[in-house]
């Protein structure tokens, strides 16, 4: 008998539930474990999708059996709260992570010294995909802008450096901020035709702004080398090249100290400063949503018929966000572009979008902590889950059914400490 309802438990129900779930396991991993392609031809593997398919309806009516307990009555009221976007803490709230980013810090630091190659670069790329989420993380998690061509101004960025250095001979430092700066040029512009869309309009208008970016850069042969692509140059540190042997007779990095060549030092370099921009971009985003921009954001988010009911320029906080958001992502286009040494309009398809806004919605929409989170979730796991490669994307998929239904509003809420009232203050 059930403590919580007095009702006894209904196997009838768990056996029907565990039928449906069967059924579907059987359409969703019928044709990707079950038929094994051989050439022009096909394997049946039925064992394989049986052993599945019989695994899932077990464990689906034992869950639907323990559901209907007063534990499980538990654990779904725990589901059925979701709560406001925005978890206001008591005004004495102390969190007990402060000792979560230095601790970071410090492995940051020490990590270089025991990583190979392979563990660096694929740490670079976990940083990159954490500066894309920040960027975006503003429009979309706190503005409430739904941009599905981020990738364009990533583009951007990497583009720029490859361009400067091809017709200028602009080399990596001076095109970082310059690439910033275009791609926020790039976002206000596209701020301005949307001004007055909401939802799935806003969506499709910057879908199409970010395939006119990756069209342009295909086709315009004379320009961008299409779909060949163009080199990058290596980053340097006060002149000096990280290659064995510098170009135009200048002197390499380990020759001017005169240390033994080591080939990891581009990686380690880049490593370097991208973790002190991280930090910066970090420190700018957690001071804006404290400032009044940032409230405006999340007020334009909540509702933007009330903020401009309150006297807010929606025009201005619109653009402030699409603008800031697409700097960052400027940023991460050239350290992406110095981490190939080549770009092609292939990195910028529509899925690194998807894989973008999906860390954001992953990490919680407007946290930082969980957008840092998931950017290696979904960057690092695919690299260390290799050998399961034909399933990478079957487990990318579990993961995110699973997220939306274990935590709705992301891996970390989106918080803010209260504030008390002053004396003679009407709260």
């Amino acid at each position: 008998m059930s403590a919580a309802n007095n009702k006894p438990i209904d196997i009838k129900k768990s056996l029907v539930d565990a039928i449906l779930a069967g059924l579907i396991s059987l359409i969703v991993f019928g044709p990707v474990v079950g038929v094994v392609l051989d050439g022009y031809s096909y394997n049946l593997q039925p064992t394989r999708v049986a052993w599945m398919v019989g695994i899932v309806m077990v464990g689906r009516f034992l869950l639907s059996l323990f559901l209907q307990t007063a534990q499980g009555l538990k654990v779904l009221q725990g589901f059925e709260v979701t709560g406001s976007g925005v978890h206001v803490r008591a005004p004495d709230h102390k969190s007990k992570l402060y000792w979560v980013i230095p601790l970071l810090i410090v492995i940051a630091i020490i990590f270089p010294i025991f990583a190979n190659k392979y563990l660096l670069t694929v740490v670079i790329l976990g940083l990159i995909y954490v500066l894309l989420g920040l960027g975006l993380n503003i429009v979309v998690g706190l503005a409430g802008l739904l941009d599905l061509g981020y990738v364009a101004f990533y583009a951007i960025g990497a583009y720029g450096l490859a361009l400067g250095y091809h017709y200028l001979g602009l080399g990596f430092w001076t095109v970082l901020p310059l690439a910033a700066l275009t791609a926020a040029l790039a976002g206000c512009i596209l701020g301005f035709p949307v001004l007055r869309m909401h939802g799935d309009y806003l969506a499709i208008v910057t879908l199409g702004f970010g395939e006119i970016i990756r069209l342009v850069l295909t086709n315009w042969l004379s320009f961008t080398g299409g779909p060949n692509g163009m080199p990058v140059p290596s980053p340097t540190f006060l002149g000096l090249e990280f290659g064995r042997v510098a170009k135009d007779g200048g002197i390499p990095f380990h020759q001017f100290f005169g240390t033994e060549y080591n080939p990891n030092l581009k990686f380690l370099f880049i490593y370097t400063v991208l973790f002190l921009v991280v930090l910066l971009v970090l420190y700018v985003k957690h001071r804006l949503t404290r400032m009044p921009v940032g409230r405006a954001w999340e007020a334009l988010r909540e509702d933007e018929i009330a903020c401009r009911s309150m006297g807010l320029n929606h025009v201005l906080v619109k653009l402030s966000a699409f603008t800031i958001g697409a700097s960052t992502a400027g940023l991460a286009g050239v350290f992406f572009a110095s981490y190939q040494g080549f770009v092609n309009p292939t990195s910028f398809s529509f899925f690194e979008s998807a894989l973008i806004l999906a860390i954001v919605v992953l990490g919680g929409m407007g946290s930082t902590i969980g957008v840092v989170i998931a950017a290696f979730v979904l960057t690092v796991a695919p690299e260390l889950l290799r050998s399961f490669s034909e399933y990478r994307v079957l487990l990318f998929g579990i993961l995110m059914v699973l997220m939306m239904i274990w935590r709705p509003r992301g891996l970390i809420r989106i918080s803010r400490t209260g504030i008390t009232p002053r004396k003679g203050v009407a709260p």
